[in-house]
């Protein structure tokens, strides 16, 4: 579910609605999505200014130069959103307090993240010749998402999901992969690719085909292009082939348990665990830890641990660890240091609490 990044009242969940804020300066407009023409070389210039995550800190529109984009690989989904007190019991029917279908998928939400924060963005997924298919392109482009890259198929109807949120603010999802997981082709167009080797960074999740993202994970690392792969989407192992060519792997506690097969309670199993990873053949860890915060392992170093920024109240985790993963990517491909890449994030994930 693709969330506003600004502290949300009651009455404002949804991240594209004209009253939607954020703590970083937000374009008045959507960007001209249609100029920019992918560059035949690294030398060539972009239409995109470098734009700063603190505007207090931005530069001056004479001195601006060129940045490279944020791409992000992934799933676009129709969310079906309820809100329940509590999950229905075996063979038990419940009453939604409140429901929606909306714009989502980990690939767009963390687009949407991207545009949001005023960084150039290019999503390349697919959806269905469907309403469903329309409100994703519609929702990312009201975020400032370039859409040059969102292929539109015929055989197969846009991915959805149902997004059970309860009243504690935890949430269920199933999903149903549709153009996600089928229709891609065997073998990516040069096209999808050039955008690639020209990203500043690219993102990649697990909710569309591990083929594709070995091919993109290669075509960023032939091109010295760093790639984040979050670990959240399909509960099945990850190819080795895939490990060894990502940067930067971000799994959640429970993503990290089930990868390892090893336990995630203390801090402790945590390391040992992302150990593991290491050995697999990831040479930086990004573990989103929920409560307790964040942190960042690099092979042979000290970890970097980041701890929760407190909020009031948690009003909605739909879309928290994809917020969290896009921020830190915005801000490493800014130059950040890696401990200010983790309090950013942290920082735009505070979106989902109140």
């Amino acid at each position: 579910m693709m969330k506003s990044m600004a502290v949300p009242s009651s009455k404002q969940h949804w991240p594209f609605s004209s009253s939607s804020t954020l703590d970083c300066p937000l374009r008045k407009t959507p960007l001209q999505l249609q100029s920019y023409i992918n560059p035949s070389s690294s030398q060539s210039k972009s239409p995109f200014p470098s734009l700063s995550l603190h505007a207090s800190k931005a530069t001056s529109p004479q001195t601006q130069v060129a940045a490279s984009p944020l791409v992000v690989v992934g799933s676009a989904n129709a969310d079906i959103y309820v809100e329940i007190d509590r999950l229905p019991k075996e063979g038990e029917t419940v009453s939604a307090k409140h429901g929606q279908t909306l714009a989502g998928g980990k690939g767009a939400n963390q687009a949407a993240c991207g545009g949001k924060l005023s960084y150039p963005t290019y999503f390349v997924g697919q959806v269905g010749e469907d309403a469903h298919g329309k409100l994703i392109s519609e929702a990312l482009v009201d975020g400032g998402v370039c859409l040059d890259h969102l292929s539109t198929v015929s055989a197969a109807p846009t991915g959805h999901a149902v997004v059970m949120l309860q009243s504690d603010g935890q949430n269920s999802i199933i999903i149903v992969g549709g153009a996600n997981m089928s229709c891609w082709p065997e073998t990516l167009s040069n096209e999808h690719l050039k955008i690639v080797r020209n990203a500043g960074i690219v993102l990649l999740q697990r909710e569309i085909p591990d083929l594709v993202n070995i091919q993109v994970a290669k075509a960023a690392r032939d091109a010295g292009v760093p790639v984040i792969l979050d670990a959240g989407g399909m509960d099945a192992p990850i190819p080795v082939e895939l490990l060894n060519v990502v940067d930067i792997l971000s799994p959640n506690e429970s993503e990290l348990a089930r990868l390892t097969g090893m336990p995630t309670e203390s801090f402790e199993q945590i390391s040992q665990a992302v150990e593991k990873c290491h050995e697999m053949g990831v040479k930086e860890v990004l573990v989103k830890l929920g409560a307790k915060g964040s942190a960042l392992f690099v092979k042979g170093e000290q970890p970097i641990r980041q701890p929760i920024i407190s909020a009031a109240k948690v009003i909605d985790t739909t879309g928290a660890g994809d917020t969290y993963t896009a921020a830190f990517a915005v801000a490493f491909v800014e130059g950040k240091s890696k401990k200010e890449c983790l309090r950013f994030a942290l920082q735009r994930r505070l979106s989902v609490f109140k």
